[in-house]
């Protein structure tokens, strides 16, 4: 029999956050304070005609090669709990056993939009008028004519793969696919659920989906996962793993919920009240926020979707690119495949503010938030002989910001508040000049929080304490530092404004011109 724990020893969480693009593994202390991180790149496999995929059994391999070296770095026993975040909207088929029986499809993956155009698709913003009567009300959204979301990708997999719907049992987001893993147990929660738009979201205490919903999407409902309370515990780590990570996880380690990293970030950062507003600069961008009541603008594609607990909501949003954006800068500009992030913001830091009249649009992935528009894409404008690197460079991290300033518009008045200040995290906010054009460019307070790069994987930890240690979510916010504010520079307010006005131009006058060039290209074989 071993000895009991010390009680005055330190207690850990094991913590996944598995981003679009990297994975994170982490061990922090339940009190919310980062241990140590490994982390590791992920591809996406993208092919014509809207495929876009990763290897779900490939993360799996990575999660426990890198929580097996983060493991043995602690004292035995002292990792107690286990949390996985990170990207959601994506599709994992997997059979009885949680074993992957084909490909992740991603939120980018959109081959399935003619079959949910079948099911929901009409004249009215692509939504037959019916579909929006019978979605908006129950839920606040509703899957989407163009793909690239839960439902989409089922009826993808049920109608055009019968090979790999066949071999399925489950159809999983990421998040509980993980946690299967761990745990061995099939389960969701309305969070890591809430992209589908199949649960009545006007009783949060109601865990069910809604058959309605469900009939006339169109999905096989054994298929979707047994839902359980958000935050709670799904049970203790399966024994072969628990063996495989090494003597620092705890015999009686419990593994939470998982919970989309929109979640994680609101508590990574300490918004997890009324009001208070957080923004990342990731992969992808959002501007979130708690609320008290279910709403919708479907016409700049923003919602709310079921929350921390069964007392509110987050609003939910995205931009389909923002960190991407220098990540795609890095291979298309001559030399700069040669610089790292910092070296990139620093030639950044040679242009002055408004980029010398250049304009970037950061929609290279298209876009879903203010505006739903897959066939969107980017660009600089106003390039004249005398623009140089500096200016295409710095341009783009304004790109991003002007982006987010036409999104930060909507959301406020989506709350109906002034969002300010903003708390912000993620790899792009790790450099202080992007972080003050942020703030120059929507004119608001930018409070970074302490490591930035990892808020979802202390939100994960966090929302670990809640469940295993009775933390109060009105206590969050205390254990979030703010490691850095940054306020306007009023100096910068004439350019921004003005460079700002002809961003927001600059998609009306294009859109018509991307539809035609990309509905094309997004077909060719």
């Amino acid at each position: 029999m071993s000895d009991p724990p010390d009680p005055g020893a330190p207690r850990y969480a094991l913590a996944v956050d598995l981003g679009s693009g990297t994975l994170k593994v982490g061990i922090v202390a339940l009190s919310g304070e980062i241990f140590a991180v490994e982390t590791l790149a992920v591809e996406t496999e993208r092919a014509a005609g809207g495929a876009a995929v990763q290897d779900a059994g490939g993360w799996w391999d990575a999660v426990c090669t890198l929580a097996k070296r983060l493991v043995a770095q602690v004292p035995a026993r002292s990792v107690v709990a286990v949390a996985c975040t990170g990207q959601w909207a994506s599709t994992v088929p997997v059979d009885a056993a949680g074993e992957p029986v084909g490909p992740c499809l991603m939120w980018l993956d959109t081959r399935g939009a003619q079959h949910a155009r079948a099911a929901i698709g009409g004249p009215v913003l692509g939504y037959s008028p019916l579909a929006l009567a019978r979605w908006i009300p129950r839920t606040a959204g509703i899957p989407s004519p163009f793909g690239g979301d839960p439902v989409s990708h089922m009826l993808h997999l049920e109608h055009d793969d019968p090979r790999t719907a066949t071999a399925a049992r489950w159809y999983l987001e990421p998040v509980d696919y993980l946690s299967m893993r761990f745990t061995g147990r099939a389960a969701a929660t309305l969070a890591s659920m809430s992209a589908a738009w199949l649960t009545d979201n006007r009783h949060l205490e109601q865990l069910a989906y809604d058959p309605v919903l469900v009939r006339k999407a169109g999905l096989p409902p054994a298929k979707l996962p047994p839902l359980v309370a958000t935050g709670s515990v799904l049970g203790p780590v399966r024994p072969d793993v628990a063996s495989e990570l090494g003597v620092g996880l705890a015999e009686d380690a419990r593994v939470v919920t998982g919970l989309p990293d929109i979640h994680t970030s609101a508590l990574g950062t300490g918004t997890v009240e009324a009001g208070a507003a957080h923004t990342t600069i990731s992969t992808t961008s959002w501007i979130s926020l708690p609320v008290a009541r279910k709403k919708t603008d479907p016409i700049h594609s923003i919602a709310t979707i079921p929350g921390l607990d069964a007392r509110g909501y987050l609003v939910a949003n995205n931009q389909e690119a923002a960190g991407l954006c220098l990540t795609w800068l890095r291979g298309a500009l001559p030399g700069a495949e040669r610089l790292g992030f910092a070296e990139l913001i620093e030639l950044a830091s040679g242009a002055s503010p408004g980029s010398s009249g250049v304009i970037f649009t950061p929609w290279i992935a298209g876009e879903r938030s203010p505006v739903d528009d897959r066939s969107a894409r980017g660009g600089w404008h106003n390039i004249s002989a005398h623009t140089t690197t500096s200016d295409l460079v710095r341009a783009v991290l304004e790109g991003v910001a002007y982006n987010s300033r036409w999104l930060h518009h909507a959301v406020g008045r989506f709350a109906r508040r002034r969002l300010d200040p903003l708390r912000i995290f993620g790899g792009g906010a790790q450099a202080d000049l992007w972080c003050q054009i942020y703030a120059d460019v929507l004119d608001v307070r930018i409070e970074r929080v302490a490591d930035p790069l990892h808020a979802n994987l202390r939100g994960a930890t966090l929302l670990a304490a809640v469940a295993l240690d009775g933390l109060q979510l009105g206590q969050v916010r205390a254990l979030v530092p703010v490691e850095r504010a940054f306020t306007p520079d009023q100096r910068n307010r004439p350019v921004y404004d003005r460079l700002y006005a002809e961003f927001a131009r600059l998609y009306k006058a294009q859109r018509k011109m991307f539809a035609r060039l990309n509905a094309a290209a997004d077909s060719a074989p």
